[in-house]
């Protein structure tokens, strides 16, 4: 009998992939109890405009009158903001930690327009324009190595401290911002003569305000204005992200600032925009050093300076010898005299005594020359400067010799004065450093007109001398450390 037919195989049933229902992240009475993230700022400038909360000045004539002027000069508007986008997050969040109005981040543009390196003919220095006396008052070190007026960090830190001191003091962020500009002691005085009549003492009533200070207030309120609304005036402001620019990195490592912008994979230019504060080629003079760097370089300059078998100093102290000239001393090093005097802080008339310690290049770098800018005592010389200074009211031959850090004896000698009298109005020489200002007497900010430097002083004393090109100074190494102790913080707050 023939076998029946085969049956057809039998087709497994067909795989059915059912999606699953989606999931409730959070129960309904979770998700009632969670608060509604704040929408971000579409830019820093949001931010900022949002955080106003100075009392604006309303139809006054000066604020018209910045308006145009800032109106009138786009190019310089943008080149202020390009500044700005690399400190600017760092002190918004800076002054918004403290609870402080943001208008205050805009401060900077009316003191310096964010040149790290302006300087006022009163010496004050840095994007916050801090004259020498009130800089070292509120921690602010200047020595032969760095100055920290023009330290981003420091110098911010400072400027909100004494910002804070100003508001406690008059109760109003009108007159502490004249106080910045003008100094605390002669707000007070105006404050109290308006008492003493019976006149209100607000910024706006106040006498015998000085015409800078006068102005102060009106171009801050002209620089918010535009910022509010820079189509109004004709003006372009770039946006700025809502984020760091920079990260803090600190350091137990000495090194030259050409060769940390190398191991940051970045230009010198722009190291020394974010790190103005070295007076030298070298960052050195301390234990530790506090760097900035863009937010994208921090972990390749640790990586490389980790990694580093490469001097990092090609610099040396040396101490001048009984009859050497500064012109020997600089044909010894192959450097011309303009080098070595600005590489030092000389000035071109300054006499250096022998002994005197001075920062040469070093033709071979070693460890022993590495060390020997930690050994030595490196002093800045005297320049001798010539100020005069008009006699104000109220003022004597020892307020004024106080104030200008010199004596008595010195202020009679220089005038011809046979006796402490002196009269109102009165034109006195003052040879030294110049005063912190020509139009105060006591604390206080104030300062006169600003000059931009054309680079930061580091910047301009890089040299390269003939006698170890084979080296280049930007290799040279400290090898006093085995290893590089870096720290890398976000610059989110107040640093």
């Amino acid at each position: 009998m023939p076998a029946p037919p085969a049956s057809p195989p039998v087709e497994p049933p067909p795989i059915v992939v059912t999606a699953p229902a989606p999931l409730e992240p959070f129960a309904p009475a979770e998700m009632a109890e969670l608060e509604p993230l704040p929408m971000p700022a579409p830019d820093l400038w949001d931010r900022i405009v949002d955080g106003y909360s100075i009392p604006d000045l309303v139809d006054d004539p000066l604020v018209a009158k910045w308006e145009r002027y800032y109106a009138s000069k786009p190019d310089y508007v943008a080149r202020m903001v390009d500044r700005s986008r690399r400190y600017l997050y760092h002190i918004v969040s800076a002054v918004q930690s403290r609870g402080m109005p943001l208008d205050l981040a805009l401060l900077p543009m009316v003191e310096s327009a964010f040149n790290p390196n302006a300087l006022s003919t009163s010496r004050a220095s840095g994007i916050w324009q801090f004259v020498p006396s009130t800089g070292k008052t509120y921690g602010l070190k200047q020595n032969f190595w760095v100055d920290s007026r023009r330290d981003i960090v420091a110098a911010t830190d400072s400027a909100l401290d004494y910002l804070d001191m100003l508001y406690v003091r008059f109760g109003d962020w009108q007159l502490a911002l004249a106080a910045y500009n003008w100094g605390e002691g002669n707000v007070q005085r105006a404050i109290d003569r308006n008492l003493a009549r019976g006149l209100p003492a607000d910024f706006a009533s106040l006498t015998k305000v000085p015409a800078e200070t006068r102005n102060y207030l009106p171009k801050l309120q002209a620089v918010k204005n535009i910022i509010r609304d820079p189509d109004k005036f004709g003006l372009t402001i770039d946006d700025i992200p809502d984020a760091p620019y920079f990260t803090v990195v600190k350091t137990t490592r000495r090194m030259d600032v050409q060769r940390a912008a190398e191991l940051a994979e970045m230009p010198l230019e722009e190291f020394e925009m974010l790190n103005p504060q070295h007076n030298r080629p070298v960052i050195a003079g301390a234990d530790e050093y506090t760097i900035l760097l863009p937010i994208d370089r921090a972990e390749v300059f640790a990586a490389k300076l980790e990694l580093s078998d490469q001097p990092l100093v090609s610099w040396q102290a040396y101490r001048t010898k009984s009859g050497e000239s500064l012109p020997q001393v600089a044909a010894r090093f192959g450097m011309s005299l303009d080098t070595l005097r600005a590489v030092n802080g000389i000035g071109p008339r300054a006499h250096v005594p022998a002994g005197f310690t001075l920062l040469v290049p070093a033709e071979s770098p070693t460890e022993a020359t590495a060390m020997s800018l930690s050994q030595a005592v490196f002093t800045t010389v005297p320049q001798g400067r010539t100020t005069y200074y008009r006699v104000r009211r109220g003022d004597t031959l020892s307020s004024i010799a106080r104030h200008h850090r010199v004596s008595v004896a010195d202020l009679r000698s220089w005038n011809g004065l046979t006796q402490s009298r002196i009269t109102v109005g009165q034109r006195l020489r003052i040879v030294g450093e110049a005063p912190a200002s020509a139009q105060r007497t006591s604390g206080g900010h104030g300062k006169s007109a600003v000059r931009e430097t054309s680079a930061p002083a580091s910047a301009r004393k890089t040299h390269k001398p003939a006698a170890h090109r084979a080296h280049a100074p930007a290799q040279a190494r400290d090898k006093a450390h085995a290893k590089p102790a870096v720290q890398a913080t976000a610059s989110g707050g107040s640093g």
